[in-house]
């Protein structure tokens, strides 16, 4: 499926993007999906349809718990049930992989996570302390049978396996599976930008996992393309999506700094239409992959590389965090086919030809 920048979606007079305008354009950081679909028609809760999934960001390929990087989260909108935040917020540090999956699988997903730190740290519990893990979640019920709780630890297991530093599949793949953006069939997104070589020219990335929007708010280049393309047979409702964002850079950034350009995701998420309604859960995690800390230094200080110049580094991060977020859920609706799950429920692919031909209509400027 073609990405919304190849479809003149996005406004190209900003920071260029990676060589393959994801995450990955990180360097060293691995992303793996595992996606479940099985079963069709009437839902039997605890059985299926299923139309779920795992995706995993690893921040580096080696030892997360013994050499963790540093981390930052944020709140947009709480209402959602991510695991492993407060630690984040109180040490700055990430020490497993991140997973997205869907609500009711959180439990199981971080009993997976748990069970990979001890597989690959058996000091873990013993000789070092325990292990923070970290899960985000949207809820995919209106396409899968969620009582059901299908992601297990072999598809956790597996997606951390399959992780590599290739662009991630997009649209309807791992967490993104079941989801929906702005009535449409959302999933899975990424971008990446890159600063120009006079501000170190680090990378900025962003994964999202869409779930959120009503119909009508759907904003693209400023044209409310919502309120002229709906979805097939869409019904005005309230507000009870939600969307996971993942943001990754090279550039030195501490905790503080992180938790800064964190603020800004909700910008990219305010430029499509999103409001954050009061069901809404809207999370943001992010790290750098600048420094790997390590919890058995010889010695209690090391030299480190921060930023000179807070100011103009940050002041070009903070409108890459905003446009890669954009482009991010953009391209989760680009990608993503029609997917019909259970009692027949149906999430429709974005028509890709008439959002463009209207957006060509209205002669907005590339």
């Amino acid at each position: 499926m073609p990405r919304a920048r190849e479809l003149g979606l996005i406004n190209t007079s900003e920071l260029p993007p990676g060589p393959q305008n994801a995450i990955t354009d990180v360097p060293g950081l691995l992303v793996g999906h595992s996606t479940l679909v099985t079963g069709t028609g009437v839902l039997q809760p605890g059985h299926g349809p299923v139309r779920t999934g795992v995706t995993v960001v690893l921040p580096h390929g080696g030892n997360l718990f013994r050499n963790p990087v540093v981390g930052a989260v944020h709140t947009i909108n709480g209402y959602g049930k991510p695991l492993g935040f407060e630690q984040v917020r109180e040490l700055g540090l990430i020490e497993s992989p991140i997973a997205l999956t869907n609500t009711l699988n959180v439990g199981l997903v971080a009993d997976a996570l748990v069970q990979y730190a001890l597989r690959t740290s058996p000091e873990i519990g013993i000789s070092a302390s325990s292990v923070n893990v970290v899960v985000g979640e949207c809820n995919d019920g209106f396409l899968n049978d969620l009582q059901g709780r299908h992601v297990r630890a072999e598809h956790v297991f597996a997606a951390i396996e399959r992780a590599s530093a290739t662009a991630p599949a997009e649209g309807a793949v791992g967490a993104g599976t079941g989801t929906r953006c702005f009535g449409w069939k959302g999933g899975i997104g990424t971008a990446s930008r890159v600063l120009p070589a006079q501000l170190g020219g680090w990378t900025l990335g962003a994964l999202v996992q869409s779930n959120f929007g009503r119909p009508a708010e759907l904003v693209i280049r400023g044209v409310p393309v919502g309120q002229v393309v709906p979805p097939p047979g869409h019904a005005p409702a309230p507000e009870h999506g939600s969307v996971m964002i993942v943001l990754a850079t090279n550039a030195p950034l501490d905790a503080r700094q992180l938790h800064r350009l964190c603020g800004r995701a909700a910008a990219g998420l305010a430029r499509v239409g999103s409001v954050y309604g009061h069901g809404s859960g809207d999370f943001v995690i992010a790290f750098s992959t600048a420094w790997r800390l390590s919890r058995h230094a010889a010695l209690p200080s090391t030299a480190r590389t921060t930023l000179a110049d807070e100011e103009q580094v940050l002041g070009a991060l903070f409108p890459g965090v905003a446009a890669c977020v954009e482009e991010a859920v953009l391209n989760s609706l680009c990608c993503a086919t029609t997917v019909t799950g259970r009692d027949g429920n149906t999430a429709h692919a974005l028509p890709l030809d008439a959002v463009a031909a209207l957006l060509g209509s209205r002669r907005m400027p590339l």
